[in-house]
């Protein structure tokens, strides 16, 4: 069986109701990016950034999959399908796609401030309503990955798309780093779709669907 790796960006759930960043004019719900969602806007407000994710949370709950969700998830029927995504909500595993492998973080998640390898999956019921907020005795922070923090699941990323049959990015401006030099490990000869309504410019010999994720893919289900 053959491995069908897909990177998905925001346009893939752009379609769900969740609005891409740069939809939103570089601000999230009207708070500065850097307020929000970095390591020394945490330090300065904690309680703020867990409101924040909070409500993204709530927004995240009333949003569904969408057709491509599930047209990546039926693909698994004919492929050994791995997706990396740079989303941080969970509407690929929603969906039903078994192998998701999260670059930035799950929104979904909290993570103990005093052991990065300890997580705690959030439901509505444990939200984490405060800075004070205890799990298991730990303080946590978001599951996220902040502006300036490493990206720790980048190499076995790269390790998917060099082992790639076919290799699908779906819904990114590929101006996103480390994630958009995923397309860089690819080896020589290995066919590449780029699903996006607004493409940047990629190599010569790149397959270029210019349309939303879900078109995009019924498209490239009759292709493959």
């Amino acid at each position: 069986m053959k491995k069908l790796v897909i990177s998905t960006g925001a346009g893939m759930s752009a379609e769900s109701g969740i609005s891409t960043f740069r939809d939103a004019g570089g601000l999230w719900e009207q708070y500065p990016v850097m307020q929000v969602a970095s390591a020394e806007g945490f330090a300065a407000d904690p309680a703020l950034v867990h409101h924040f994710y909070n409500e993204r949370r709530k927004q995240l709950i009333s949003c569904v999959p969408n057709e491509g969700h599930r047209i990546i998830a039926e693909l698994e029927k004919r492929f050994d399908v791995y997706v990396i995504t740079q989303n941080v909500d969970d509407l690929h595993e929603r969906a039903g796609s078994s192998k998701v492998l999260h670059l930035h973080g799950e929104l979904m998640k909290a993570r103990a401030m005093d052991d990065e390898n300890l997580t705690f999956r959030l439901t509505p019921e444990s939200y984490v309503t405060s800075v004070e907020s205890l799990f298991d005795g730990h303080r946590v922070r978001p599951h996220i990955v902040f502006f300036g923090e490493a990206v720790p699941n980048f190499e076995p990323a790269t390790e998917l798309a060099a082992q790639a049959d076919i290799f699908v990015i779906i819904g990114t401006s590929l101006a996103v780093y480390p994630a958009a030099s995923l397309l860089h490990y690819v080896r020589r000869g290995v066919p590449v779709y780029y699903i996006d309504p607004n493409p940047a410019e990629v190599p010569a010999g790149v397959t270029v669907l210019r349309c939303g994720a879900s078109e995009g893919l019924r498209r490239l289900a009759d292709m493959i």
